[in-house]
């Protein structure tokens, strides 16, 4: 039996589990999942997408780790406006699933809302471990927390054309190019409305604060080279990479440089 106030369908296919689930008074406020793997595993890994993701762009991660017996969930977050919100829409989605802690894989904007999430159960811990790739933990980094309060009057159009500016230009491999393709489909797919609340919880000023995090096991998943790009000892053609990762990366540098000034 369901408790009151939450609705969930359901679709069994090859041990996947399809879930639309609310949990907020809001009932437009859906969350889509994939839950694969054994269920009675009580501290599964969950996947966050990034800006335009969707929950489908981990199918490869969950038929992976689902082959070698982890219990994985993909999420697909709905419209939330503010971090604290999405924080606490997603604890009552933790509840709902009954689910005590969980390790979290994030991806861009999914990384960061799980340290914020992290960082706002510290008191009654609820994340046992992260798993960050190409994440952040401050959105200064952007330059872009000033128009944070705009994008909900952007049309989509435009939003998605400013999602699009980070997307790898150029000639690439055919996996790659697969995988863009891929990631401008499931782009595609948001709603005006989706893209304008993740770009939101993007920008909006924010930074995680790393004292109340500092007992949670964290891995870093990055490209070793990336750390490079723009300098002299990078080992890519500068036409390979795009121009807002090379500002991400002098703003990385001009931080990191102010940070040993300082010390």
């Amino acid at each position: 039996m369901q408790p009151s106030g939450y609705r969930t369908s359901v679709c069994v296919c090859v041990r996947v589990y399809v879930f639309q689930i609310i949990v907020d008074d809001d009932d437009s406020k859906v969350w889509s999942l994939y839950d694969a793997g054994p269920k009675s595993i009580r501290c599964p890994i969950i996947f966050l997408p990034p800006v335009s993701g969707t929950a489908e762009v981990f199918f490869q991660q969950v038929q992976a780790l689902t082959g070698w017996g982890y219990r994985v969930i993909s999420l697909q977050y709905p419209v939330y406006w503010d971090l604290l919100e999405f924080c606490d829409g997603f604890r009552k989605l933790l509840d709902h699933l009954q689910l005590d802690k969980v390790h979290l894989f994030g991806a861009s904007l999914g990384g960061f809302l799980a340290q914020k999430f992290a960082e706002y159960t510290h008191k009654s811990p609820r994340v046992h471990s992260l798993i960050l790739c190409n994440s952040f933990s401050d959105t200064s980094i952007f330059h872009q927390t000033w128009t944070a309060n705009s994008f909900w009057l952007m049309p989509a159009f435009l939003l998605k054309k400013i999602v699009l500016g980070n997307f790898a230009k150029g000639p690439v491999d055919p996996k790659m190019a697969d995988a863009i393709d891929f990631m401008v489909d499931r782009l595609e797919s948001l709603s005006q409305s989706e893209l304008a609340s993740r770009l939101t919880l993007n920008c909006q000023n924010s930074y995680v604060e790393p004292h109340k995090i500092k007992d949670v096991a964290v891995t870093i998943i990055d490209i070793h080279l990336r750390q490079f790009h723009g300098t002299r000892y990078a080992a890519i053609d500068p036409a390979m990479v795009s121009a807002e990762e090379l500002e991400v990366q002098r703003s990385h540098l001009s931080y990191n440089q102010d940070s040993e000034d300082n010390q």
